[in-house]
């Protein structure tokens, strides 16, 4: 028996591959924290704890993104993707400090930012996509990049814009350097990859990217409170 995955990369992958980001969009709006982000009416907490999460990921981005770039190298295999890969390790490259840049803005030190608990939806996003750098398959990071940077682009701005129009958070127009710089840039991203993609064949690189554009569909919106329980996390 043929799995879903197998199926859409026998079908049309890349139409599949959009139907995974659409709904990665879908879930997160369903998110109660999500959806005050976009009405511009997340309080102070929810949204710390939104960057603190999105901090413990985000960091993270360069090395996951340029093992998988540069073990691809090492097999020989897909040159234009294993650059594609290392482009966006670089891209990546500093994003951890705009998200400490905010939450130092909002009365959140780097001291504890380091020492707040992770989620379970950011141990599993990092394990996941550090295997599939490592040991799975290195196309597979793309999947994740590639719905991640759809969101952002749908998303990121209108958020960063509705957070500062309502203004319900103290200091909050100097604490939207992370959204604000995330959606004017991804859309050029998500255009790139998609062309880039487009002329991947393989079957097994085809799943695989599916594959990792569905865990992060199911894990990424978990790292918002959850039912928008106020705290910040905890240190453990």
């Amino acid at each position: 028996m043929r799995t879903q995955a197998e199926h859409d990369a026998g079908t049309n992958w890349l139409a599949a591959l959009d139907a995974e980001a659409r709904g990665l969009v879908a879930a997160v709006d369903a998110q109660p924290d999500a959806r005050r982000l976009f009405d511009g009416t997340l309080d102070t907490a929810g949204y710390i704890h939104y960057l603190v999460q999105t901090y413990h990921y985000a960091r993270w981005s360069t090395p996951i993104l340029g093992e998988a770039g540069a073990r691809l190298k090492r097999l020989g295999r897909h040159p234009e993707l294993a650059e594609l890969l290392i482009q966006k390790a670089e891209e990546e490259r500093g994003h951890d400090r705009w998200l400490l840049s905010d939450l130092k803005n909002l009365g959140c030190p780097e001291a504890t930012v380091e020492t707040a608990a992770r989620s379970p939806a950011v141990e599993a996003y990092t394990g996941w996509n550090f295997f599939t750098s490592r040991a799975g398959v290195p196309t597979a990071a793309l999947g994740t990049s590639y719905v991640l940077e759809y969101l952002s682009q749908t998303r990121a701005g209108v958020w960063a814009k509705r957070l500062q129009e309502v203004a319900a958070i103290p200091n909050i127009h100097k604490s939207v350097t992370f959204l604000r710089s995330h959606g004017a840039l991804d859309g050029d991203h998500v255009a790139e990859m998609a062309r880039l993609l487009g002329r991947l064949t393989e079957p097994e690189d085809q799943e695989a990217i599916l594959f990792s554009a569905r865990v992060a569909r199911s894990v990424y919106p978990c790292i918002f409170r959850e039912g928008g329980a106020s705290g910040l996390p905890l240190g453990r």
